[in-house]
């Protein structure tokens, strides 16, 4: 019995249709994973790059691969799965916008979800101390961070749109990972959602 998810990642898995074919890229130990499996049915894999996760996940009976989403995402063919999943992990990559096209060609739908470097604690936080935020999303120093593409909520949205992605549903996540209250790319959700967590599709 998988225990309960933390609230983003719950957000996440109630976008998911059930009995779908899905790919969770940077999936972590496995825990989304294995909860859609065992209240979805969801046919899954994963895809992780650091070997621990990989063990854990494999432990559970997800299963996942080992590889490095900034190659090898080109292998996979067209179209093979209902939902492709990245959750937080779109900062990390060294071509964003390359990833996102894969995302769309491998899977007819694509669940996003990034943090929101223009969330108002994080405002305050570098207005207040003068040093870039560690907080919980955003978790490292500046120095050992994996994350290498700050964006804003506007930011991802107005990319988006410059790449002709479809953005079907939008949900802005609190500090508290439960989801906001605000909608569209405007001045408070950029303000208020700490994560912006993005259901995409084709034109």
């Amino acid at each position: 019995m998988t225990k309960n998810l933390r609230p983003d990642l719950q957000v996440i898995a109630d976008l998911v249709p059930a009995n779908s074919t899905l790919l969770d890229i940077g999936c972590g130990d496995g825990e989304l994973l294995a909860w859609l499996a065992e209240h979805k049915g969801v046919d899954g894999r994963g895809i992780e790059i650091d070997p621990h996760n990989v063990s854990v996940a494999m432990a559970r009976g997800v299963p996942v691969i080992q590889a490095d989403v900034n190659n090898d995402l080109a292998d996979y063919p067209t179209a093979l799965y209902d939902v492709v999943i990245l959750s937080q992990a779109l900062q990390a990559m060294q071509d964003p916008k390359a990833v996102l096209e894969q995302l769309l060609r491998i899977g007819n739908q694509a669940i996003v979800s990034v943090p929101n470097f223009g969330f108002w604690r994080n405002r305050f936080y570098l207005a207040v101390k003068g040093k870039m935020p560690v907080t919980q999303t955003l978790a490292y120093q500046w120095y050992d961070t994996p994350n290498i593409h700050f964006c804003t909520i506007t930011d991802f949205v107005e990319l988006c749109e410059q790449m002709g992605i479809v953005i079907q549903r939008r949900i802005f996540v609190n500090d508290r990972g439960s989801p906001s209250g605000f909608h569209g790319k405007g001045f408070f959700a950029n303000l208020f959602g700490e994560q912006g967590i993005f259901v995409l599709g084709q034109k």
